[in-house]
């Protein structure tokens, strides 16, 4: 009988568990509540090898955040580009939503984080925030000049939108509870893209 053995895991592959690993663990027990033993352990690899990836656990949490909110931008820019109309925010919103629980380690990392770590706060807002901000500020820019929106400070558009996006994102510790239906996301979407879109004030 011919025994196969699974081949070892790829650079790359170890890369990938070691940061899942520390994602889950900074998330649940904080930056300095987690070990690189504890971090080891979790990845199923040597505590060695946590260090021919990454000089120091600080890097490691830096790599989390950062690649963390590279993927959410990407999925954000997909979310804009998808649009069917500029007044089709409350689909992102409701999209932000249903994708919480598979951000939720990252955000409460970052959110948990940022305040202890000047330095990966300000790696977060050049990287990731700014860029975000800029391609909103075009997006909202383009819906001004076709006169869908009205005229006004469009990157101040985008940072308001940017922060319904983060607030949908983590609405399940904020402005919705955990296990609301689909109907009451729904609803709560369409709450925020109508505030958005129209404001508080009565019609004249």
């Amino acid at each position: 009988m011919r025994v196969f053995n699974s081949s070892p895991p790829s650079e790359a592959q170890t890369r990938t568990r070691i940061l899942q690993a520390a994602q889950r663990l900074f998330a649940s027990q904080g930056f300095d509540g987690t070990t690189t033993r504890d971090l080891a352990q979790a990845a199923g690899v040597a505590e060695g090898t946590l260090f021919r990836h990454f000089p120091n656990k600080k890097a490691i949490l830096v790599e989390v955040a950062t690649s963390g909110w590279v993927e959410i931008l990407t999925d954000l820019l997909t979310e804009l580009s998808e649009m069917g109309s500029y007044k089709a925010v409350a689909q992102v919103m409701r999209r932000r939503m249903w994708n919480f629980q598979k951000n939720a380690d990252l955000m409460r990392v970052c959110f948990m984080e940022v305040q202890f770590h000047p330095d990966l706060r300000d790696r977060i807002q050049l990287e990731v925030i700014t860029k975000m901000t800029d391609v909103g500020e075009a997006f909202f820019q383009t819906a001004m000049d076709k006169g869908i929106y009205r005229k006004m400070d469009a990157k101040l558009v985008a940072k308001v939108f940017l922060g319904m996006f983060a607030i949908a994102g983590f609405s399940n510790n904020t402005l919705i509870e955990p296990d609301a239906s689909p109907q009451q996301m729904q609803e709560m979407a369409e709450g925020l893209a109508d505030i958005f879109l129209n404001g508080v004030l009565a019609k004249d």
